[in-house]
Order: structure tokens, then sequence, then C-alpha cells
């Protein structure tokens, strides 16, 4: 009931990106249950029918991609002070999310099967004059089991994915990362007193939080000229209190360290992996009238070997994404940079790993579409309505988990934006900023986009 009402209470920003959610899940459920369709319709082609099948597998990534990142931008999951008080702490809110995402791809897999039974004239008459019926098996009775089975695939993909993000990571009583903690550490540390208890620290308390004995002087001691020994330093590690004992002090408790966005690493990786997806692709677009530069057996030539191309090069623009974003901010930054330029050079360094990734599925799938426009020009593989579709799905899912992404991004930065304006910075400066990151981006990853689309495309039209 919980996750009905926050539905149902949710910005319409937030219902748009679940019906789009909705949309990529009703897309994902008619490919598959066109799949199926295929499968009844040919029974002696089971490698074709398996082949459809596992092509449906990159649409549904695609869709569970888009969940999750529609998930961790819902601001009704999103953890606030009280809540864990009323019993949605993180864990409970985490279901939440799942049992959002589980009622919009339910809700796409409903769609998709009134819409196939539509096409096979199972609730009305044959629409567009049987068109449909080859690979809908519209003479055939339609197995229901299977067909809901297909069917539950992209909500309990998506839900698991969203479960696994969104899970809780610090276990409660965990030391040293418990929040409450460095809060009071950090009011001990701004006032001199014991934030829970009120009361001033002992001088002489030492790392075992027990207060040293009373060694007070006497009443008029005797002047003593000799200047005090210094103690050596104690470094013997505190110890850590039992279960059921009172924790370690406050001081023990080292302060939290700033987050630092490291730079990406995996540029080496990416190249590596990119090279190999183009070397896949050169071998598996060999004719036949070049046989002898095929692997050994014939074991890249193919539609095999044209997938495991295309999957080499979309994962190697993954992985150079992130590195790529970071290399656009240092870039912006270079030779006496001014306010607005190091503001968008900063931004972009610390959001390279968040946005960078995203954009790597933008680039790859406009890569994949380039090369499979190419390769269905020719008229030797000419794309039907189920390629088109699949295309349509995997390209919107790519576009709006940027999108998506870009507010997620948006919202991480809300505090550091509201800190410049209430500094003096003017709203025009912030939006220069934003529109050079972009730009900036565009700039770098276009014409790269471009170079990778066309080296895969060549061996393909040999």
């Amino acid at each position: 009931m919980l996750a009905l009402r926050l539905t149902r209470v949710a910005h319409p920003a937030v219902q748009l990106r679940r019906l789009l959610v909705a949309a990529a899940a009703a897309g994902t459920g008619f490919l598959l249950l066109s799949a199926l369709g295929y499968a009844m319709a040919h029974p002696d082609h089971s490698t074709a029918a398996l082949l459809r099948l596992a092509w449906c597998a990159i649409p549904l990534a695609a869709t569970v991609y888009l969940a999750v990142a529609v998930a961790r931008t819902d601001p009704g999951t999103r953890p606030r002070p009280g809540l864990s008080a009323l019993g949605l702490g993180p864990a409970r809110l985490m279901a939440v999310a799942a049992l959002n995402t589980v009622l919009a791809c339910t809700l796409g897999s409903l769609l998709a099967l009134a819409v196939f039974l539509h096409l096979r004239g199972d609730l009305t008459g044959m629409p567009f004059d049987g068109a449909a019926k080859d690979f809908l098996a519209a003479d055939r009775p339609l197995p229901l089991p299977a067909a809901l089975t297909l069917l539950t695939v992209p909500p309990v993909l998506a839900s698991t994915a969203v479960a696994l993000v969104l899970r809780p990571r610090d276990l409660p009583g965990t030391p040293g990362r418990n929040p409450v903690v460095y809060a009071l550490l950090a009011a001990r540390r701004t006032t001199g007193t014991d934030a829970t208890t009120g009361s001033r620290p002992t001088t002489n308390t030492r790392l075992t939080g027990h207060p040293a004995p009373d060694t007070a002087p006497p009443r008029h001691p005797a002047p003593d000229t000799t200047p005090p020994p210094h103690p050596a330093p104690d470094t013997t590690p505190p110890p850590h209190p039992a279960d059921g004992d009172q924790p370690a002090p406050v001081s023990e408790i080292p302060p939290v360290p700033a987050a630092a966005e490291a730079a990406p690493t995996g540029l080496p990786w990416a190249v590596a992996v990119l090279a190999a997806g183009l070397a896949m692709e050169s071998y598996a677009g060999v004719t036949e009238a070049s046989p002898r530069t095929a692997l050994p057996g014939g074991l890249a030539t193919g539609p095999v070997g044209v997938l495991v191309g295309w999957s080499l090069t979309a994962l190697g623009l993954v992985l150079a994404a992130p590195a790529l974003a970071h290399l656009c901010g240092r870039l912006l930054q270079a030779v006496r940079p001014g306010a607005l330029r190091l503001l968008a050079g900063r931004v972009l360094m610390a959001e390279a790993n968040r946005i960078g990734r995203p954009l790597g599925v933008v680039c790859a799938v406009t890569s994949a579409t380039f090369a499979a426009t190419v390769l269905h020009s020719g008229g030797k593989h000419p794309g039907g309505p189920l390629t088109t579709l699949g295309g349509l799905v995997v390209a919107g899912c790519a576009v709006a988990t940027l999108l998506t992404t870009a507010v997620e991004a948006r919202q991480a930065r809300a505090g550091t934006t509201e800190a410049l304006l209430r500094l003096g910075a003017p709203a025009m400066l912030l939006r220069g900023a934003a529109a050079l990151r972009t730009g900036a981006l565009l700039a770098l990853f276009g014409p790269f986009t471009l170079l990778i689309a066309d080296l895969a495309a060549r061996p393909l039209v040999r």
C-alpha cells in the first residue's frame, strides 16, 4: 500500500520516468512474445528461434538499465532524517523502490500481452489484413504458461537489479561508519564538550576512555624549575568494545575524509577491448571471395562473429567514456581558466564516473545503429518491423538513461549549487557552466563515436 501511495502522489516528472520504464518493458515483452510466436510457427527452425530469443537480451538489458537509473532518482525512496523512526529505514525504502519497479514493468508486460493478443486476433478480428500472422503464429493456440513466463522476466530482473543497487551499504552498529558518531565528534570538537552528556571532557583522559587518577598538587607547592620530561607517545591501539559495552569515546574515531573523485583508470582496458572488437568484426565481415583471412575453423565468421564484435566494441566504448569525460573536464581548465571554465571543468571531473557510463552506452548504441544501417542498406539483410522495434527500445532506453542520470547528477550537486548562490554567484554563471559542459562533451564524443562507427561498418560493406 505504501508503494501505491508513493506512486500516486509522485511528481509528474517522476511519473513520466516510470511510464518510460513501463514503455520499455512493453517493447521488450512484445519482442519476447514475438520470439515465442516464431518458434510456434516454425517448429523445425529451432536454431533461428533461439537466435531471435538471444537478440532479445539486448533490449532486456537496456530496460533493466533504465529501471535502475529511474529508481536511483526517485525522491520517494531517498533516505531522509526521521524516517527510520517510522519504520522506513534504508531496507524498507529499497523494498519500496523494487516494488515500484515491479509495478511499472508489470504494467508494460500486460500492455505487451494485450497488443500481442490483438495482433493475433484473439481479442477481436485480425488487424492489418493478417500481415502479422507469419511471426505471431495466429493459427496456433497460444501456450499461456510460456507467455506468462516470458513476461515475468523483465519485472523480475529489473526489481532484482534495483534491490542490488539500492541495498543498504552500512550495517547498523558497524564501528567507524555510523554518521551519528561522526556528528558527535564534530560537536565535541566544535564546542569542547562531550556531545553525549553535555559535560566537559577530562583533560587527563587516555585513549582508553578512563580518566587518570587525581594527582592534584599540594596547596602550597614548592617551586620546581626542572622542566617536566616529555612523555613518550602511547602507540597502543584502543581496545574495541565488546557487544553490550560502552562504545569507544568519540575522540578515538578519525574524522571523515573528504570524498575525492578519483580519476577513472579504465582507458587502457577500453582501448584493448575496442581493438579486439574491431578486429573481430573485421574477421566476421569476410566474404567468400577472400576466405584466407578468416580465423581457423571459421568461428568468427557469420552473425555470431558480428554479434561478438559489436558486443566488444560497445563494452570498450562504455569503459572509455568515464576517462574521456574526465579528460574533457581537464581540457576545459587548461591554459589559465576563468571562473566559468574552472567551474565547468571541476563539475565535469567530479561527475565523470556518474555521467560517463550512460554516455558511453549512448555512443555504443549510435555506433551499432550506424553499422546496422550500413548492413541493411545493401538489401542482403533487410530489417523488419521487429528489428526496428528492438532498435527503438534500445536507443530510447539509452537516451532516457542518460537524461535520468543527468537529473541524478543535478540532485547530487544541489547543495553545492545552493552554496554558490548564497555566496553571490549569478545564476547565469551556473547556466553557462552547464551549457559549456554539454558543448564540450558533444565536441569530444561526437567525432569519436563517428570514427568508431565508421571503423565498425567498414568490414560489413566489403
